[in-house]
């Protein structure tokens, strides 16, 4: 029979040995793979996203924005061809402008109680014609329910270009119909404007919460970056497509511009602001972002290889998308370019999404709704 004295003796020892190899353990994770002690400098990234990056954006948008709220003044103090013609380009080269901001749907941008996200208030569609027509008609313009579907870009864009130049014009004859696009400008104005302005008191916030935790800037930064991209595979594309759930067939007049027929020029410009968050990029300069992140942890430079031989792969899949078709009618005419984009799409997912979150430790805390 073993002694009190040995039995003790011999669970120490074993302690010792066990608590010996936990030290090896957590030396070994708290090196070059552990992201939070990889030596990267988090706020400095953190900081090129809000100074050349964010802030640029959106304050791009705002100069635009007031471009199309004047151009859409001249046109209801005299709606013409003319001057709907100009609105049309003011409004196409404004939602072209969005794509490169809509990425930044947090913080000030970000959801606060009942009100959602900058994107789901003025980038919500498809736009609903059935609830912009009764708002018209009721002459009660409120643009802080929960008809997102009849305000914002899409909504104007249903405005302008649901028919020929002439007849739009002599739509606008009617007051309430100027009346309320003239009030839904203005209100992508106003939010686009508090977004803007809000950004000032925010920023010392954002760069102080550096970690990686749910929460943190990394951590929402990361997950706005997927959620912008997923938008692209996911509603871009795959909804017309008739790719997701519960869809049964392609449903072509759900893609994002139907009415202006500019819909691939977005997906584009969407495609490219996503590229050049990752890259740290504005205006063609490359500045500190998640390429550099990925460098200094295990496995990081491995992922970005793969990551950049897909993105190649993806934009040589858009190039050969028609450019010359409505985006909706390829989905029915030519089907293949659109779902070989889809498949490329989808096959870049797991490194944007689940390998960059693994190797860099930040967890996904939305879902997609399609298991990826």
């Amino acid at each position: 029979m073993i002694s009190l004295k040995k039995k003790y003796s011999f669970l120490y020892t074993i302690g010792l040995i066990v608590g010996s190899l936990m030290v090896l353990c957590g030396c070994s994770q708290s090196g070059k793979n552990d992201p939070q002690n990889s030596g990267f400098d988090r706020k400095e990234m953190l900081r090129q996203y809000a100074d050349n990056i964010v802030k640029p954006r959106f304050g791009v948008l705002q100069t635009s924005i007031d471009t199309l709220q004047t151009t859409t003044q001249t046109f209801v103090n005299q709606p013409t061809v003319q001057n709907l013609d100009l609105l049309q380009k003011s409004w196409i080269g404004t939602y072209e402008i969005w794509q490169s901001a809509r990425g930044f749907n947090f913080g000030p941008a970000g959801e606060k109680g009942i009100t959602k996200g900058l994107v789901e208030e003025i980038g919500t569609y498809p736009a609903s014609v059935t609830k912009i027509e009764a708002t018209i008609k009721s002459t009660q313009f409120n643009f802080n329910n929960f008809e997102r579907d009849a305000r914002g870009f899409l909504a104007v864009e249903y405005l302008l270009f649901n028919d020929t130049p002439t007849e739009i014009v002599k739509q606008f004859a009617d007051k309430t119909r100027r009346d309320f696009l003239l009030a839904a400008t203005g209100n992508i104005k106003t939010r686009v404007d508090a977004v803007v302005r809000d950004w000032v008191s925010y920023q010392n916030e954002f760069l102080a919460n550096d970690g990686t935790d749910v929460g943190s800037s990394t951590s929402v930064v990361y997950n706005e970056f997927i959620r912008n991209y997923e938008a692209i595979k996911n509603f871009k594309v795959g909804l017309p497509l008739g790719k997701r759930p519960g869809q049964t067939k392609a449903e072509p007049d759900k893609v994002e511009a139907f009415y202006s027929a500019e819909s691939l020029r977005f997906i584009k410009a969407n495609f490219k602001a996503v590229e050049d968050f990752y890259y740290g990029r504005f205006d063609g300069k490359d500045g500190v972002g998640f390429k550099e992140y990925l460098e200094t942890v295990e496995g990081g430079k491995a992922l970005l290889a793969s990551t950049e031989a897909q993105l190649a792969i993806i934009k040589k899949a858009l190039d050969a998308v028609p450019i010359n078709t409505p985006f909706s009618q390829t989905i029915v005419k030519t089907p293949a370019p659109v779902e070989a984009l889809h498949t490329e799409l989808q096959r870049h997912t797991r490194f944007f999404k689940s390998d960059m979150s693994s190797v860099l430790g930040i967890a996904i805390t939305f879902s997609s709704g399609d298991g990826d």
